[in-house]
């Protein structure tokens, strides 16, 4: 008897999701298959969490390995896949230092608590965090706080204080915002969650100036953006700006739950004992992802998101040229929106689920486009196809 996934999910789980009416079962490369045996090509990559594809042959491998080997310990001891992990992101990055976490969230957690700690010891306890609207920075309490969205803060008041939310790309409302409370700015350098926002030129340089003149700390959200999906193993490095704490999930473990946070030195505030994870730095996890760095390393991942990202851009500029309904595409590397005039995104991505292509329902009026990094030409190609049929079939109203 075939089991009736849905119903169980619906009887068990929480009701915190509009899911797609797809069940997944396995998955290989850019592809993925229902278990009625349907094939799709995945453009939403767990939400920019396969960067190297789904069941990658490296991550597989080095996952059985060490699961044969040691599952956990914990940090009271020395680790060898998290010192492994720790020195190839802070050899390849602009940052000195590194805690390994489980999460996004946590990531940017870690990062805030090492921010206020930092304004205690070296700026008369300044505790302020200026962050953009329409950013995401995770689902805790204080990341909560941090996003400048209010529909994640209004049914969870009253939420921690010590943010100042501003406009996105606009350093003068950071200039305006900043007082002698404020210890840092925190942004994404490129809202995902928020739309794909795409700065302009010279506003992340204009905020790193800005800090530097005041003494702010730099963070840099680079939960989506980090491990080559803006065509650089780093975002920061596709503005020619440097943080002075980074934060990385998502990408960073191929598929594994894996998050960090990087410091330079002087931002290195945090002393033994003020923070911690009882599951940070796993070494399953670690291992993990640290078979994912490298296999981005050592293929040049992030030059092929870069070329493919371009090859994309045609792609979906094709599309709006074809269809009036179509009012912007915006993005870099491979993370795109396709905004619609009306709020159709969600019969666009029901229609493409049944063309074969799975897509990110962004926005009511937008979807998102992250496919696996290691994307082909033919793939997107494919994928033009089934976003076209998709894109004609919510048009009609199918």
């Amino acid at each position: 008897m075939t089991t009736d996934w849905k119903a169980l999910e619906s009887k068990y789980y929480m009701f915190l999701v509009r899911r797609q009416p797809v069940v997944i079962e396995r998955g290989k490369g850019t592809r993925v298959w229902d278990v009625d045996g349907k094939e799709y090509l995945d453009f939403t990559s767990g939400w920019a969490v396969n960067n190297v594809g789904h069941a990658n042959e490296a991550i597989a491998d080095a996952i059985a390995k060490q699961a044969r080997t040691l599952l956990q310990t914990s940090n009271q001891f020395y680790s060898i896949p998290q010192i492994q992990l720790a020195q190839i992101l802070v050899e390849n990055s602009a940052l000195d230092k590194i805690f390994i976490c489980n999460s996004g969230a946590e990531a940017n957690e870690g990062a805030i608590k090492l921010a206020k700690k930092y304004g205690k010891k070296h700026k008369n306890g300044a505790f302020e965090i200026i962050t953009a609207l329409n950013s995401f920075h995770g689902r805790t309490m204080m990341t909560v706080a941090a996003t400048g969205q209010p529909h994640y803060q209004e049914i969870f008041q009253p939420i921690p204080v010590g943010f100042t939310h501003v406009d996105y790309d606009d350093v003068d409302a950071i200039k305006a915002a900043t007082t002698d409370r404020t210890v840092a700015v925190m942004l994404e350098p490129v809202q995902g969650e928020g739309g794909v926002n795409i700065p302009s030129a010279g506003y992340l340089k204009g905020v790193r100036a800005w800090c530097d003149e005041k003494g702010l700390l730099l963070i840099f959200d680079e939960v989506q953006t980090g491990l080559g999906r803006l065509g650089t193993l780093f975002g920061y490095q596709s503005f020619g700006v440097e943080p002075d704490i980074m934060t990385l999930a998502k990408g960073l473990g191929g598929g594994v739950p894996i998050g960090a946070f990087l410091a330079k030195d002087f931002a290195c505030a945090f002393e033994p004992g003020d923070h911690g994870s009882t599951f940070g730095g796993n070494v399953l996890t670690c291992a993990a992802a640290y078979a994912s760095t490298k296999y981005i390393l050592d293929n040049d991942v992030p030059a092929n998101a870069k070329a493919m990202g371009e090859y994309l851009q045609k792609g979906l500029n094709t599309l709006m040229s074809n269809h009036e309904f179509i009012s912007e595409i915006r993005g870099m590397g491979l993370l795109w929106a396709v905004v619609f005039n009306s709020d159709m995104s969600p019969a666009v991505v029901a229609a493409c689920n049944r063309a074969g292509l799975l897509l990110n329902p962004l926005r009511p009026n937008a979807v998102r486009l992250m496919p696996p990094l290691t994307v082909t030409r033919e793939e997107i190609d494919e994928a033009m196809e089934r976003l076209e049929a998709g894109l004609v079939e919510a048009a009609k109203g199918g």
